[in-house]
């Protein structure tokens, strides 16, 4: 989820980049072994002075990647970067001891291959469905090359790229493509052997979307918080005049409905969580009720114990386990902004399927797949 924000964000300010003749590289993480800070398609976007944006690890490794993106952008070939920070020693002079192995993949990226490819990436992150992005990061050729791809989109619609131009390259290209679909429908981004090719499959899979209904001032922080970590936020509200764009920057779509109006431009059920904080015991029953009758796995209501109760015996939820209220984890939270981090805190754990408890008790890898 959070690897969908980032690259947009990339991209976009990648396509600035471009248009204004400023040179970037990007640093990708492409494989992992052990811990590791980031995951695989963790980004670093560096520009030709020095400055970045996005990340690879927790700061210690950025330095180096920088100073390779800067030789690689003055006329240097794409490099695959492999560091090892498995033991207690020192790498680079930094002290680093994450005890972990990190490959990250420097390329150019307001011209070749990747520029190539940034506007039909940008335009399937604009969509609603989830797609891969593969990049050949070694072999005997065509290092760099860049592909998206569409789980139902025929080989032939794949954006070209002018390094594959021979039979032996379409081949090669459709291996590719069949490996990365294979990727998509698993839904994990890794690095494969391919034709004695190391090709790194980015797979994308598009936020989950959070509706909240009710545009009080507590809803503020909330949206914030939710399309800040990734989410994709549609803010509901039959006071219009609630439903400014200066209040919810980075709401996805502000919508002025009552829960009694008919064909309600909502986001599709399956994919959507709902957090119901219009305030008003009439609202907010029936926003809940018409939300768990839609089919969203979980709706979050704010609000005391006892009124929650009333509204699930009113509706005839009692035992309706989508329906979460009060809304948000234990967090001792006081005031709109803790509570909106105490609420999105519970939206992570719902959609990565965590049971919420301290880091420090788990005895399980933290990032698993």
């Amino acid at each position: 989820m959070n690897h969908w924000l980032e690259s947009a964000e990339v991209l976009s300010r990648l396509a600035g980049l471009a248009a204004a003749g400023r040179p970037a590289a990007l640093a990708t993480v492409v494989r992992i072994v052990g811990s590791s800070y980031r995951r695989p398609g963790a980004k670093l976007l560096v520009v030709e002075d020095g400055e970045g944006m996005g990340s690879v690890s927790g700061g210690c490794l950025e330095g180096d990647v920088r100073e390779v993106a800067r030789g690689v952008l003055a006329g240097g070939a794409p490099r695959l970067l492999h560091y090892d920070t498995g033991g207690e020693e020192e790498v680079f002079g930094l002290g680093l001891g994450c005890r972990g192995q990190i490959d990250v993949f420097v390329q150019p990226a307001t011209s070749g291959p990747l520029h190539e490819v940034v506007e039909r990436w940008r335009a399937a992150l604009a969509g609603d469905a989830a797609f891969a992005v593969a990049t050949v990061v070694a072999g005997s050729g065509a290092i760099g090359t860049t592909m998206v791809i569409e789980l139902e989109a025929a080989a032939a619609d794949v954006t070209p790229a002018a390094e594959l131009a021979t039979d032996a390259d379409a081949e090669l290209r459709a291996r590719i493509v069949a490996v990365a679909r294979e990727r998509l429908a698993g839904g994990r981004s890794a690095c494969e052997e391919i034709a004695g090719h190391l090709v790194f499959v980015e797979v994308l899979q598009p936020p989950p979307h959070v509706v909240v209904c009710g545009a009080g001032d507590d809803a503020v922080p909330l949206v914030e918080r939710a399309a800040e970590v990734g989410f994709r936020v549609t803010v509901v509200d039959h006071r219009e005049g609630l439903l400014q764009p200066a209040r919810f920057p980075r709401a996805a779509a502000l919508v002025a409905a009552r829960s009694e109006t008919p064909d309600v431009a909502l986001p599709p059920p399956a994919t959507s969580l709902a957090v119901v904080m219009t305030h008003s015991f009439v609202h907010d029953r029936e926003w809940v009720r018409r939300l768990l009758a839609a089919g969203i796995p979980y709706v979050g209501l704010l609000g005391p114990r006892a009124r929650a109760g009333q509204i699930r015996r009113a509706i005839g939820a009692e035992r309706d386990g989508r329906l979460f209220g009060p809304v948000g984890l234990d967090l001792g939270a006081d005031g709109p902004r803790q509570v909106a981090i105490s609420i999105v805190a519970q939206l992570l754990a719902v959609v990565a399927g965590r049971a919420p408890r301290h880091l420090a008790e788990r005895v399980e890898a933290i990032h698993v797949g």
